[in-house]
């Protein structure tokens, strides 16, 4: 049993609400509002203002009937662990894995997903990244729409389920962490800005207002989203967190939020005794994310543990397949790839012709180590965004087994953090599209009608562009779990699999030193130098005699061997030597 709270400073009368009536609720110091009413295990609730429609608690974690309906009590600390013995998972030397709950299972619970961990632990992973599970109208989407960043999706489960979800996850070695997204909330549903001044005109995103972290009795919001920080690492067992568009979270605060973010979760893994840690995604190129933050009068950085690097996957995405549209075309130069792969912006105070001006700020190779910066060769956002949700190995850009495995080659043997998106590592068949189930009909016209303008304007019939509101689009982006039994998608896999365990068991393959490494890049020919390990990759059409040397610890391509001093990799093809 438990009594509930709220923080609303402005209205006039505030009453809990339940099935069996309503409750006066007693006005607090700092705009809080308390009763000494309890709540039993399950109990539906929510919070009348000055006599209004009930709302649900914004700090609520279970939305049973929806972000329409009334929260349900729900107690974190009922749920009995077995990972007492967990030491948490450092980013630092991890290989990630990001999934989406609803297209990962044919069932798309986490219950399901976690039946397939046997698979991510088999594969070397270290850490598991789930999509937003934050609650929202209807049953399947993306998840970044979410309107109750407390709770986790009843179709997925609900909270008890993640609890269930992170202890199996400890269980088979693996960590996990959860995409959150602090920039914004979602249209259908969101009810926070009438209990509250958590929007502010002040800041605007692309997707609606911004939280209000820096104007007045913006306080309580900041507490808000720190205290969803720390309920995620303590009562759910996470060991990191994903922070979407870092750069829509808008603060002109002497401290901002990241800062003060990223030291309450260093403070945290001090008190847990396990690692914490935060992954900001950013489109700004500026390390400062990541560089330590100031104390007392020194200014420092923000002290985020690490961000997203898309320049890594823009240059090695036009090396594979030849794509030039968009913010690609930066990367045609001839240095995009060989760049990316020692310093992780290719941007880095350079000039974009995408954005018609300069952008970034250089990484210090030797003081900013590799690792803080995670690449990848697809992300939810690099296939879904695409018109039609397609994979590298999908049907339209149809990279052969040989291109994929080159790709792979390269992202596993960098000196970045590595991050597989769900079912790359088999060569996935199935597209990942863009998918929604609002239910408000007007958000559902406009999110339909906006996606199919939008790639309009880019020469696609509108015919072609799938309906996210069709449930077929989310149908047709679930995993084919009968296809890593089958080839080529096994061949990949143990490719993967072979892949990873290298890099595990080598440290030069994981050495986070950018200024270590060595790349030649010509003729789409790539050399890439590890310590005492070379990589070479091959996505030329015709084989090609290299000079290096050594002993080859492991091929795509069989009986590749260095000999007379030279070595014939076969045209799309890769190879790991030790000199």
């Amino acid at each position: 049993m438990s009594t509930p709270s709220l923080w609303a400073p402005y209205p006039d009368r505030v009453e809990l609400v339940t099935p069996e009536g309503r409750r006066p609720m007693t006005r607090r110091e700092g705009g809080w509002w308390t009763t000494d009413a309890t709540l039993a295990p399950g109990q539906r609730y929510g919070f009348s203002l000055d006599g209004g429609d009930p709302r649900p608690d914004p700090r609520g974690l279970a939305l049973p009937d929806g972000p329409h309906g009334l929260s349900a009590r729900f107690d974190p600390t009922d749920f009995v662990w077995s990972d007492q013995r967990w030491a948490g998972r450092e980013l630092a030397g991890a290989v990630l894995y990001e999934l989406h709950v609803g297209t990962f299972t044919p069932t798309g619970t986490l219950d399901a997903a976690a039946e397939k961990l046997p698979h991510l632990a088999g594969l070397g992973i270290d850490v598991v990244e789930l999509l937003p599970l934050a609650s929202f109208p209807g049953r399947h989407n993306w998840g970044y729409d979410g309107v109750a960043p407390y709770s986790v999706h009843e179709a997925y489960g609900g909270p008890a389920a993640l609890q269930r979800f992170v202890d199996a996850a400890h269980g088979h070695g693996l960590g996990v962490c959860l995409d959150v997204v602090y920039n914004h909330l979602g249209p259908d549903g969101n009810f926070l800005g009438e209990v509250g001044p958590y929007f502010t005109d002040k800041h605007a995103t692309p997707w609606g207002q911004g939280l209000n972290v820096d104007g007045p009795d913006s306080d309580e919001v900041r507490r808000w989203v720190l205290d969803n920080v720390r309920q995620w690492l303590v009562d759910f067992h996470v060991d990191g967190l994903r922070l979407d568009a870092v750069h829509e979270i808008h603060d002109d605060s002497a401290l901002h939020l990241l800062e003060e973010m990223s030291r309450e979760v260093d403070e945290l893994a001090t008190e847990l005794g396990r690692a914490t840690w935060l992954v900001a995604e950013s489109d700004r190129n500026d390390p400062g994310i990541v560089t330590a933050r100031g104390e007392g009068l020194r200014v420092g950085g923000r002290g985020v543990h690490g961000q997203w690097a898309d320049d890594i996957h823009h240059a090695m995405h036009v090396a594979l397949t030849g794509e030039t549209q968009g913010y690609y075309a930066d990367f045609t130069a001839p240095d995009a790839l060989a760049k990316v792969l020692h310093s992780p912006f290719f941007h880095d105070g350079t000039y974009s012709t995408f954005r018609g001006r300069r952008h970034g700020r250089p990484v210090d190779p030797v003081t900013v180590p590799g690792w803080r910066f995670v690449a990848s060769l697809q992300t939810h956002d690099q296939v879904g965004n695409r018109a039609q949700g397609d994979r590298l190995s999908g049907a339209q850009l149809g990279l052969d087994p040989g291109l994929l495995a080159c790709g792979a080659a390269i992202l596993l043997t960098s000196p970045y953090t590595p991050m597989l998106f769900m079912g790359e590592e088999w060569g996935a068949r199935t597209p990942w599209q863009f998918f929604t189930d609002h239910t408000d009909v007007a958000i559902a016209n406009a999110t339909r009608d906006g996606r199919r303008a939008e790639f309009g304007s880019h020469g696609w019939d509108e015919s072609e562009v799938p309906d996210p509101q069709d449930p077929k689009t989310f149908l047709r982006s679930r995993l084919d779990w009968s296809e890593p039994d089958l080839e080529p998608h096994a061949r990949l896999l143990g490719w993967y699999r072979d892949l990873i365990a290298l890099r595990r068991s080598e440290p030069d393959l994981r050495d986070a030193r950018l200024d270590l490494v060595e790349v030649s890049w010509a003729d789409r020919h790539l050399s890439v130098g590890r310590g005492n390990h070379r990589v070479l990759v091959n996505l030329a059409d015709e084989p090609w005699t290299s000079s290096a040397g050594g002993e080859v610890v492991l091929s795509w391509a069989p009986g590749v061997a260095a000999r007379d001093g030279h070595l014939e990799l076969p045209a799309r093809s890769a190879a790991v030597l030790r000199r």
